[in-house]
């Protein structure tokens, strides 16, 4: 194991994770605050600390090989939020370095928790640092990594392949793994221009405009308000936010042969697409039409409006609000919080378990039941066309028990620390989909200020395990990955 390889590499990485720093940095120059001193300093303990890791390190360097990937991706996601907390260790009095590190891990796992309040009083450039997190972590700095350093060679599929989500993601969309990751980072950029300049277009002012679209692409939740975007009471705005979360939901990389295709065809003929778009618009429907006949909001039109926001943002676990919806009748932010466990679709900005795999178990399940009556029958089970292989069932089966044992675990340790049943599993939920706000003592109207130590490092744990989906991280306790 290569272990001395991947840190030379990880040096690199904090470097280049130094010099993004430059960023927050600008709009703080720009606007004066007082966070100026605190980022020069972060940019340079950070920059200072990758490269004596890059040169004491760098005699191993050398290609890494197909298990490299996870090790590096593991360690990358818990040493870079670690220097992503340091501007707002400087920049905010009293800050603990546990809520500093929860933030960051928050924002680079597109998590969207805050320990944060008083939003709007913090300087401009700390909520721009905290939203831009949001962006770089949605597609994977990994990602990022691939498209830049030629190191990688070889093991750069591996790497690419721990780093993103879904149960098929071996499909090669170029032979060369990268200019598939440079394809991606083209076409996530290219999007966060368009919400960027539909978010100034619907009324927001440019910085206001960068940061939520930052998040919105990204579907990481994180706002400049405490009130998230209710705070613009605006529909317009509302909807740019809608139109953009949906097509972050949806697999970038469709988006890319869309492109290299010169056609819309790879998009609409794509099963997982058209599943997600249906689900996004019956869920939208459903709860509006139940709160409307509840008697929520005087008229459907309102109903609508509120449920189309908060349920496209809550099952594409960006985790933006409008209003408390906690105040809702149950039934409808339960139904929330159960979508954001698998809506999204892999290949996207979103966390949670992907459509993709819960409509292979739905496939497998009918086979069985097939079976059952037919034992003789042979039932393959097919997605978008194509024989999925006996491999990719027992993977997704594999993770799905895994995925159920972890969110048990979590919520049990919450609860074993003191907290409400409700506040345990749907904060579990939460961290582990990477939506951000769950219901009761961590609710849209509140945030995770009010965890204990304890309980914001399982929080914590729980949200590094969701977005690296599981498997990328627990492989690493394993004896035969240590084996050579």
């Amino acid at each position: 194991m290569g272990i001395a390889a991947v840190t030379a590499l990880i040096g690199r990485m904090v470097v280049l994770f130094a010099l993004l720093m430059g960023v927050p940095l600008a709009f703080s120059w720009v606007q004066g605050d007082a966070a100026t001193g605190a980022f020069v300093q972060a940019m340079g303990i950070t920059a200072a600390c990758g490269l004596v890791l890059s040169l004491a390190t760098r005699r191993f360097r050398r290609e890494l090989q197909p298990r490299d990937g996870f090790l590096l991706v593991t360690l990358t996601w818990t040493v870079l939020p670690a220097f992503g907390a340091l501007p707002m260790l400087l920049a905010i009095p009293g800050l603990s370095f546990t809520d500093g590190y929860f933030e960051a891990m928050s924002g680079l796992t597109t998590t969207g928790a805050t320990v944060l309040t008083g939003l709007e009083k913090l300087p401009l450039s700390i909520n721009v640092w905290r939203c831009f997190m949001v962006l770089i972590g949605g597609m994977g700095i990994i990602v990022l990594v691939v498209a830049i350093l030629p190191l990688l060679g070889v093991g750069a599929t591996q790497l690419f392949n721990s780093e993103t989500a879904g149960p098929m993601k071996d499909q090669k969309l170029t032979p060369r793994m990268a200019e598939t990751a440079r394809g991606l980072w083209v076409v996530y950029f290219s999007f966060f221009a368009a919400c960027t300049l539909a978010f100034r277009w619907a009324g927001m002012g440019w910085a206001d405009a960068f940061m939520h679209a930052c998040s919105t692409m990204g579907l990481g939740g994180f706002a400049a308000y405490d009130a998230s975007f209710g705070a613009f009471n605006s529909p317009l705005i509302e909807a740019v936010a809608v139109f953009f979360m949906l097509l972050a939901g949806v697999n970038f990389s469709l988006y890319f042969l869309v492109w290299r295709k010169r056609s819309v065809g790879v998009l609409l003929r794509d099963t997982e697409a058209r599943s997600f778009l249906a689900l996004m618009v019956s869920s939208v429907l459903l709860v509006a039409g139940y709160l409307a006949w509840q008697g929520v909001y005087p008229t459907f039109a309102e109903s609508l409006r509120h449920a189309a926001f908060n349920v496209v943002s809550v099952a594409t676990t960006t985790g933006f609000a409008t209003v408390d919806y906690a105040q809702w009748p149950m039934f409808a932010p339960m139904l929330m919080m159960a979508l954001c466990c698998f809506a999204t679709c892999a290949g996207s900005t979103g966390g949670g378990i992907k459509l993709v795999r819960s409509l292979l178990l739905q496939k497998q399940a009918l086979r069985e039941l097939t079976r059952i009556v037919h034992p003789r029958a042979v039932v393959p089970v097919t997605f978008g066309g194509a024989v999925v292989p006996p491999q990719v069932l027992s993977s997704v089966m594999a993770f799905m028990l895994i995925y159920g044992f972890v969110l048990t675990s979590v919520g049990m340790l919450l609860l074993l620390s003191g907290m409400d049943v409700v506040s345990a599993f749907t904060a579990a939920v939460a961290c582990i989909n990477n939506t951000g706000p769950g219901l009761g003592q961590v609710g849209p109207a509140n945030n995770y200020q009010g965890l204990t130590d304890f309980q914001t490092w399982v929080c914590t744990a729980a949200m590094l395990l969701g977005r690296l989906e599981l498997l990328s991280v627990l492989v690493l306790f394993t004896p035969q990955f240590w084996r050579k």
